[in-house]
Formats: C-alpha cells, sequence, structure tokens
C-alpha cells in the first residue's frame, strides 16, 4: 500500500517523515482546532463550509489561521491530489504553534492536512440501527471544534464497554445535546426533532434538515429522556457515518428496535445529495 502523503506546515511528506515541534502549544496545551470531511466521487464535500467552521472555531479560542481560508483550501486539494485513494477522509487541523514560554501564543500557527481511507461501517448498521448510550458531559466552548477530545475518548471507552457506537452527551438540565462526533435526531409523527443549543453546528446536520425539509417537519429545541419513550425512530449523523439508524439508547428501545420508513427515506434523499445521479 503507498504510504499517505500529508500536508505539515509548509511541506508534502510522507505520513511517517511528519513531525510538529514539541514546543507547539497543540502538544504543550492541547491549543488547537479542527475539521474533519470525506470526499464523494473523490471530491471534497461541502470543502468550503468546512472550512468557514475551522475558521469560526479558531475565532471561538482566539486563534490566528495560519493561512487564509483559499489558500489553505489550495492545500487540502493538494494533499488531496498527491494521494490516491477513491474516497478519502480529510482532516485539517491548526495548531496553536511554537511558544517560546510553552503558553502564549506565538504569531505564527501551524497548518496540519492529513488525507485516509474511508472506513466503511458494517451495513448492518445501516439496514438495522446501532446503540448508543449517554453520558453526562458538557463540551467545553461547543461551537468550537478543538483538539481537545479527552472527554469524547472517555465517553467512547463507556460506550464500547456497553458495545453500542457512540455516546450521546447530557449536560446539567437533562437534555441530550449531541454524540462525541455526531448529531443527534428523534422522529415524532411527521417532525424530525434536534437540539439546537450547546452543539458544534454539524456540515452533515445543514445537509440532512435541509433534505428534511422537504419530507418533514424539522423542529430545533431540547431532547430530554421523556422524548425518547415518545420516539418513533432516531438516528445519528456525521462525515464519516452520514446517517446512521438508532435502535437503543442505552436500554430504551426505540420506536420498533429497528430503522425505520422515515429515517431510510432521509438517508436515501441525502444519498442523493451526496453521491447524485451516479447513487
Amino acid at each position: 500500500m503507498t504510504e499517505s502523503i500529508c500536508y505539515v506546515n509548509g511541506q508534502y511528506l510522507p505520513v511517517k517523515e511528519a513531525f510538529i515541534s514539541v514546543q507547539d502549544l497543540a502538544v504543550l496545551r492541547g491549543y488547537g482546532v479542527f475539521d474533519f470531511l470525506r470526499t464523494y466521487h473523490g471530491r471534497p464535500f461541502k470543502l468550503r463550509e468546512h472550512l468557514l467552521r475551522l475558521e469560526r472555531s479558531a475565532q471561538h479560542i482566539e486563534l490566528k489561521l495560519p493561512q487564509s481560508l483559499d489558500a489553505i483550501e489550495q492545500v487540502v486539494c493538494e494533499t488531496l491530489q498527491r494521494n490516491t485513494l477513491p474516497e478519502a477522509n480529510i482532516r485539517v487541523v491548526v495548531t496553536g504553534g511554537v511558544s517560546a514560554d510553552g503558553i502564549t501564543p506565538p504569531a505564527e500557527t501551524g497548518l496540519i492536512v492529513l488525507v485516509t481511507p474511508v472506513k466503511h461501517y458494517p451495513a448492518e448498521f445501516y439496514d438495522h440501527g446501532v446503540k448508543v448510550i449517554t453520558v453526562e458531559t458538557e463540551r467545553y466552548i461547543p461551537g468550537a471544534k478543538t483538539i481537545n477530545y479527552i472527554p469524547a475518548i472517555l465517553a467512547m471507552n463507556k460506550a464500547k464497554a456497553a458495545g453500542a457506537v457512540e455516546a450521546l452527551y447530557v449536560n446539567r438540565h437533562g437534555h441530550i445535546l449531541e454524540g462525541t462526533t455526531t448529531n443527534f435526531y428523534l422522529v415524532q409523527g411527521n417532525q424530525i426533532i434536534t437540539p439546537v443549543d450547546e452543539i458544534l453546528p454539524g456540515v452533515t446536520r445543514s445537509v440532512l434538515l435541509e433534505v428534511a425539509q422537504s419530507l418533514f417537519d424539522v423542529v430545533e429545541r431540547p431532547i430530554t429522556f421523556a422524548d425518547l419513550a415518545d420516539a418513533e425512530e432516531a438516528f445519528i449523523s456525521a462525515s464519516n457515518k452520514e446517517i446512521m439508524p438508532v435502535h437503543h439508547v442505552d436500554d430504551q428501545q426505540i420506536g420498533s428496535g429497528t430503522r425505520g420508513p422515515k429515517t431510510k427515506l432521509i438517508m436515501e434523499h441525502f444519498r442523493e445529495v451526496t453521491w447524485g445521479s451516479q447513487a
């Protein structure tokens, strides 16, 4: 297998040869942001939208982007071209940069672009659904996609131990917010219900809701545990998972305990948007 080529601070080089300084604030303080997307037909899907979110994430934590969005977009496309993958995941990371005293952000920040093969989940995850669990966790600055994933890692350890594929964050008010890397939705009657506050605005989420609005009533409001009992269907979404049905949240069965017809319909329409006529 050909080794993946990445971009690190001005250089395109094999991943095994790529390094950043031990004085980078990403290493010393976990100071940095990132965004993640994938390709369809070999082309980055919603690249500009993901880079705009990257910019917003950086603004939230007062981190300066190392280059303009146009320049970063060119780097992403060049990195993708230097790899020979039919479909790829793309991760764009902005690091805090090399700090003289180990805490003060420098004038120059870092940029990393990684390209990896798309991961394919088992077909049954999409045909039947998956289990997710809930954890009492609130993200710090939820509007920023930062590199601090300690809460997510701990939550996913719990999920794996419970035989689940994702963990949903629950805030102090008992509201179910989002997953470690996903957004969350319920189906009640003709309504698609999804949280809107205290979440990271997903790019896949925005595409999904645009699709859903032509089919159902979209309601953005808090989701409680009581809502789970009334839900007919549930699903999660993310760039890497696309739309994945949910049959259990903790020990609560959702609806009939398998993928529902409305989730299936949204999945089909979403596939038309991403893959087009070649779906």
